[in-house]
């Protein structure tokens, strides 16, 4: 397995974090011919049974109506024409109006494509390319933004509920400030919230949303409430298969309530949904760490002096191999590459961290993308160890490893 330190050998340094992208890779190959199993002996012997059924019913129909096999067939090929405009047998809401057509933009932009209605018109086309790019990513930008106040607010919940409880039991004077020293030495500005609970809070509250939505469209649509369930989690994942789509017949009971209803429960699902999948991410790149720490065969090459008996980054380890670092935002890209000193455990970046975290990956972003438009690229040391899952786009570039792993002095 890699080695801890960038050894000199003869075909280049060896990075660890090749390895746990390597290792990410093959354990998502290995997810998804699992998935692929699993689904293939559920729904192919429906597929199978449904097929047969339908070839019984189509010789009986042609044979009743004594139709040729071809003219059917063409007259069936027109319906799928027409059903990709969005006709069907039943009467279901215009697709094209102005209600139709912004429930159609506000799929395309929250990147939930339900399918059930497609531009047909090369301009409409031409129009979707260009309108996407800007609305999705400024969708993302919407979600992150989302997504940092979100932990900023479960961060200060949790702290106080932390602090209420140090409270009770006497290790924190009640007439003493929130920042203040505790009795054992620590210092409340500096305790994060774990990971654990934030994935926990969020689990719950993805939950609760699903739930009250589903008890809405079942009650509404007329789906089952385990279809409703079903349709929760593929709209709020962003899925969207477009086999059950919401608010899609012509008229309902109280339809202007259940309109907004359905729209602001798809908003706060998929913000859920969002933000749990991130902090999930987090989870699975700490089991990442683990195992590469369980393989990993320690380094006893002289190349990097002193760095073979450092504790590897994101390793889970005890409290006693941590240290600190101060950050600032003139911190560059080589002092972020360090490996010593970062924090290794399950617990979350506080908001003063994330605050000034933020501030350090704008500034080395602007940093790098000025320095390569000038053509001069910063050039890392051999000994350098980049993080594979830090500088990202999007929800890794806020909850990458600043927000489980830097710690900043106070």
């Amino acid at each position: 397995m890699a080695c801890r330190s960038a050894c000199c050998c003869g075909f280049g340094p060896v990075n660890e974090d090749n390895a746990r992208f390597l290792m990410l890779a093959l354990l998502i190959i290995l997810y998804l011919l699992c998935g692929a199993a699993v689904f293939s002996a559920l729904e192919h012997p429906k597929e199978k049974q449904a097929k047969e059924k339908w070839a019984q019913r189509f010789e009986h129909f042609s044979n009743k109506h004594n139709l040729s096999r071809d003219d059917l067939e063409k007259f069936l090929r027109f319906y799928e024409e027409a059903n990709v405009a969005g006709i069907r047998v039943d009467t279901i809401r215009p697709r094209w109006d102005f209600t139709g057509a912004f429930y159609f933009v506000g799929t395309v932009v929250s990147t939930i494509g339900f399918g059930m209605t497609t531009p047909a018109t090369v301009g409409g086309k031409i129009f979707l390319i260009f309108y996407g790019l800007i609305g999705c990513a400024a969708t993302i930008l919407f979600f992150n933004l989302f997504l940092e106040r979100l932990i900023t607010v479960l961060a200060f919940v949790l702290k106080s509920c932390y602090e209420l409880q140090r409270r009770r039991k006497g290790v924190l004077p009640h007439d003493s400030r929130r920042d203040s020293a505790l009795g054992d030495g620590e210092s409340l500005a500096g305790w994060k919230p774990s990971v654990y609970y934030v994935m926990l809070i969020l689990c719950m509250a993805a939950v609760t949303v699903s739930c009250c939505a589903s008890a809405m469209y079942s009650a509404i649509e007329g789906w089952s409430y385990f279809d409703s369930l079903y349709f929760c989690f593929v709209a709020f994942s962003t899925i969207g298969f477009g086999d059950l789509v919401s608010s899609q017949q012509l008229s309902y009971e109280h339809q202007g309530a259940y309109r907004l209803g359905n729209f602001l429960f798809i908003l706060m699902g998929v913000c859920c949904i969002y933000s749990l999948f991130n902090v999930i991410s987090i989870v699975i790149k700490q089991i990442l760490n683990w195992i590469l720490k369980k393989l990993e065969v320690p380094c006893r090459c002289h190349c990097c002096p002193g760095k073979g008996l450092r504790p590897r980054r994101n390793a889970v380890m005890p409290g006693h191999f941590r240290a600190r670092r101060n950050i600032s935002i003139e911190t560059d890209a080589a002092n972020e590459s360090e490996t010593d000193g970062r924090r290794m455990s399950g617990e979350m970046i506080s908001m003063k961290d994330f605050l000034a975290s933020n501030k350090v990956s704008l500034a080395i972003m602007q940093k790098q993308l000025s320095e390569t438009a000038n053509g001069h690229p910063r050039q890392s040391s051999s000994c350098s160890r980049h993080n594979g899952f830090s500088g990202g786009v999007g929800a890794l570039g806020i909850m990458n490893n600043r927000l489980v792993e830097t710690s900043v002095d106070r």
